[in-house]
């Protein structure tokens, strides 16, 4: 068993510890069968006499045949009694422990062989139907054709089915059924891993994700976490590797990228694996001039020695010169690759700049860095998938995520299919410039070309798809891929669960979307009919505005009708299919009957494709809740939302939409409860937060008495800090308004640009008793930063600033201009955001006046309140005062003279600051007076007015 460990160590790690190795070392079966396991002769290991048992061929004479209701039952109760064996020490060969480690050969083979079928190639020399159909007493050729189609039609999972024209379907079932079997996992600890890779496969079979399926794969993750990672063997070094990349390109799929983002920094650490994304001075263009910054990935793997040849890989293929064809990108304008600058020619500044990098990357030419070993590059591959996955589609991230596609192609990949892997990702990259797109799509188009005729068989076969093998064929403008660019299958599956590589016709599908987007409608269409993807190609006639054709062809596929399957775009004649429903329906049927839905906005459409599926399709119930909610009936709305999350409850976007629901009935309790598991299921979606917030907000709960603020004698200051602690998830149980505070303080750093949100920040913060006053600062910037340019001084709330203000100078004391914390942020918000912005608003002047008096500056203080007078002044101009108008000017009128009093006569670094306040102040009061006209001669204000100038002209002086 030494040989196996390094080829496929993650899926032995058990045989190390297990008791009966020497059992399996001395077997012949099972070391013929891992032998041709290794060498990729997967149909020898699936004619071995124990395969052949297992399929109930090894004894033709029972008379049972193929039996299509039974074959995966068959095979369950052969397993169980494999597994129920009596250990017999005088039969070695049937020691249940080594059947056991048998099948797993067995069921592995089962599965690379489908992934060669399906996704890598080359094409199997084999069909798995004819290994069935061997003998003609055991099945023929509609046999096997019903046993297929009953297989497909069990890989459907919550009414979701799976594709319907895979190849070689039976060896993935033989392999689900070997893997996911009790018995299997129960007693080999080895078969948790290859469950949780099958379950993975089933998955992304049928596309969307589904909860039982998910929660089957978390299961083996989380066992398998305690295993690998935690195991100390430097034997396993590598196998921890493998598992952080499977479980970050499991995240990835289901959205976790967080998680996932954390897997590969675990991972570059376990293998010394160094990089990083920089910028280094080049040239891009033909014809520029000048050198400008380039982003370049500069990565290097760890040497040799660090990393023992045997804990990565013994018998890692090095096949360099087998690889896809790299298309030229032949612009008129972008070279093929950066010209970067000669490390001689690199100015000062910017080899400044590069010495913050580690030592190992400084030394690297970016022009010409080593190849990187075939982990390494996976890690580069998986990181771009993260980057896109979080972040907008726009030209920034395609900038940044590039580099990372492009350092793999320039080094040169040692394994063919993560060559394969990095040439799709760069041309998803380049399919949306203008200068690039032309590349990125035949390159693309190319790579499709190389899956199809690497996995189409040219052997004739048993199969449902034989009937369409010829019609399907695709044709290309492109030379046919030649050998040189071939590898053997022990290359391309080496790392295909890390790279977790599309399928044949998830790749096809791409294309056909690409050439969408580039108004190539035809050649789409082409594609999707080629795919019998029939939803998608009503799809792409409803986004072309064209919906009438695809009514006429959902029809077809759910109607009998008299025309053939096949449809004439042409014919415009031809009329709706009235007849009989199919029976049965097709397997896709719920989801064509809610595309049908979703143009005709109808919910009994919705309601049939429920009724087809038995109640296990999500996305109709999902869809009649969204055609109730914007129909106002949020009751039903609710119900339809419940049905589908009691299908799939992790879907957090169904949570979400519950939620609105229950806030639109305003039943508080329930829409938290759904905002919080939707935060709980994506943490990065700030509007579900905001939501909850607000759902906690209006929550009916009975909330404490809280006192004024701010308190006349504080007993605890407020601790100096330039920053809230990092928010927590809310607990609906503490207080509503803390935990709201906690779900804005997280919908803010998530949704930095979004003003409704800093707003409702804000305005909690200044709710609370005491206030959030670093909340309320970093609300009110926010709000400056975003809308200030717009609205000037109407976005900043004066009530609560206002409230910050008294709240910091109560809690504070005297102004330390040296003491970082909350007292200088403020003074910081209020001189350099808030004060360029006031125009017309006395009570901001007042407040930009209390914060200079509060540290200290007399003479600021008083200009700013002289102006606060002016604001209030201006109104009125060519008409009479309103009575808030004038209350506004006898207040402001007093205010200065009182501020002249205070603050005249202080001293200050220049002597005392205005010697003639007496004067200014009798000059401003007059000025008011006369500012009142006949309207407010007799009134209140004016006699305030006048005594306040009587008063003032009685202390004498200037």
């Amino acid at each position: 068993m030494g040989t196996l460990l390094p080829l496929y160590e993650e899926f032995i790690i058990s045989l190390a510890e297990s008791q009966s190795t020497d059992i399996v070392t001395n077997s012949e079966d099972i070391n013929q069968n891992i032998k041709h396991f290794q060498s990729g002769e997967y149909q020898l290991v699936l004619k071995s006499s124990s395969a052949q048992d297992l399929l109930g061929l090894g004894n033709v004479s029972n008379g049972n045949g193929l039996r299509v209701s039974h074959w995966g039952d068959n095979i369950t109760r052969r397993i169980d009694t494999i597994a129920e064996t009596p250990l017999n020490p005088d039969e070695a060969e049937n020691d249940p422990r080594l059947l056991l480690k048998n099948l797993l050969v067995i069921g592995i083979s089962a599965l690379h062989a489908f992934l060669q079928a399906n996704v890598t190639g080359p094409p199997l020399t084999f069909s798995f139907g004819d290994i069935l159909c061997s003998q003609e007493d055991v099945c023929n050729s509609k046999t096997l054709e019903e046993l297929q189609k009953s297989l497909l039609a069990s890989l459907t999972v919550e009414g979701e089915a799976a594709y319907q024209l895979i190849q070689n379907v039976e060896l993935f079932c033989l392999a689900k059924l070997i893997f996911n079997h009790p018995a299997i996992c129960a007693g080999e600890h080895a078969a948790r891993w290859p469950r949780m890779r099958v379950n993975f496969l089933h998955q992304r079979l049928i596309s969307v994700a589904t909860c039982s399926l998910q929660t089957l794969i978390n299961e083996d993750l989380k066992y398998l976490e305690e295993k690998v990672l935690n195991s100390s063997s430097p034997e396993l070094r590598m196998s921890k590797v493998r598992f952080l990349l499977e479980r970050a390109a499991i995240n990835t799929f289901y959205g976790h990228e967080v998680n996932a983002r954390q897997d590969l920094n675990l991972a570059t650490q376990v293998t010394d694996f160094q990089f990083a994304l920089t910028g280094i001075l080049g040239k891009r263009t033909k014809f520029q001039e000048f050198d400008t910054s380039q982003l370049v990935v500069l990565a290097k793997s760890a040497d040799d020695e660090r990393t023992s040849p045997e804990a990565i890989n013994t018998v890692e293929v090095e096949n360099t010169s087998a690889k896809p064809k790299n298309l030229d990108l032949n612009d008129d304008t972008l070279l093929e690759s950066i010209a970067f600058v000669k490390k001689e020619s690199v100015p000062a500044v910017v080899i400044s700049e590069l010495s913050k990098l580690p030592p190992t990357l400084q030394a690297l030419d970016p022009s010409n860095q080593p190849k990187l070993k075939p982990l390494d590059s996976i890690i580069l591959l998986s990181f771009v998938s993260s980057i896109t996955n979080t972040s907008p589609a726009d030209g920034l991230t395609r900038e940044e995520t590039l580099p990372y596609a492009a350092r793999v192609l320039e080094g040169g990949s040692s394994n063919w299919q993560i060559y394969t892997q990095a040439l799709l990702v760069r041309s998803r990259i380049e399919g949306y410039r203008s200068r690039t797109v032309e590349r990125g799509v035949l390159q693309l188009q190319a790579l499709v070309d190389q899956v199809i005729a690497e996995t189409t068989p040219d052997i004739p076969s048993i199969s449902i798809n034989q009937a369409i093998e010829k019609k399907t064929t695709p044709t290309t403008f492109l030379p046919r891929p030649i050998k040189s660019e071939s590898a053997p299958a022990t290359e391309r599956l080496q790392y295909i669960y890390q790279l977790c590589s599309p399928t044949r016709w998830e790749l096809e599908a791409e294309l056909a979307s690409r050439w969408v987007s580039i108004g190539a409608l035809q050649t789409a269409l082409e594609i999707y009919e080629r795919l019998q993807m029939w939803a998608e190609v009503a799809i792409c006639w409803g986004a072309v505005d064209r919906e009438d054709r695809a009514r006429k062809l959902l029809r077809r596929l759910l109607f009998h009708s008299s025309k053939p399957p096949s449809i004439n775009w042409d014919d415009e004649d031809q009329a709706e299919s009235e007849g009989a429903e199919r029976d049965p329906p097709p397997p896709d049927a719920p989801r064509l009957w809610c595309i049908l839905g979703d143009m005709d906005n109808d919910a009994t459409l919705y309601e049939k494709a429920w009724g087809v599926s038995r109640g296990r399709y999500a996305r109709a119930q999902r869809s009649l809740g969204r055609l109730y909610f914007s129909k106002r009936d949020f009751a039903k709305s609710t119900a339809a939302y419940d049905k589908a999350l009691a299908i799939n409850q992790l879907n957090h976007t169904t949570w979400f939409a519950l939620g609105c629901a229950h806030l639109e009935l305003e039943q508080w309790d329930l829409a938290v409860e759904a905002f919080t598991r939707t935060v709980q299921l994506e943490g990065q979606d700030a509007e579900a937060w905001s939501n909850l917030a607000t759902s906690l907000l209006r929550k009916e709960a009975i909330i404490p008495a809280q006192p004024a603020y701010p308190p006349e004698a504080p007993e605890n200051k407020e601790e100096d800090s330039c920053a809230e602690p990092p928010p927590t998830k809310p607990d609906p149980s503490s207080h509503p308004k803390r935990a709201a505070l906690q779900a804005l303080q997280r919908a803010s750093s998530l949704a930095h640009t979004n003003w409704r949100i800093w707003s409702n920040l804000l305005t909690l913060a200044g709710s609370l008793r005491p206030p959030s006053l670093t909340d309320i600062v970093a609300g009110q910037k926010a709000l400056i930063r975003l809308r200030g340019a717009s609205q000037g001084e109407a976005c900043i709330d004066i009530d609560i600033l206002d409230l910050l203000l008294r709240a910091v100078i109560t809690d504070t004391g005297t102004y330390d201009a040296t003491k970082p914390g909350i007292a200088r942020q403020v003074v910081k918000l209020i001189e350099e955001d808030v004060t360029p912005l006031i125009t017309t608003s006395r009570r901001l002047w007042i407040i930009a006046a209390q914060t200079a008096i509060w540290r200290g500056m007399w003479a600021e203080a008083l200009e700013m309140h002289e102006r606060a007078w002016r604001a209030a002044m201006a109104g009125g101009k060519g008409r009479e005062l309103e009575k808030g108008e004038w209350d506004d000017v006898v207040a402001a009128t007093r205010e200065l003279v009182g501020a002249y009093e205070r603050l005249g006569a202080k001293q200050s670094g220049e002597g005392v600051v205005l010697k003639a306040w007496r004067f200014k102040a009798r000059s401003a009061l007059r000025a008011a007076i006369a500012k009142a006209g006949e309207a407010w001669v007799d009134s209140e204000g004016m006699a305030e007015l006048e005594e306040t100038l009587q008063e003032v002209k009685g202390q004498g002086g200037a």
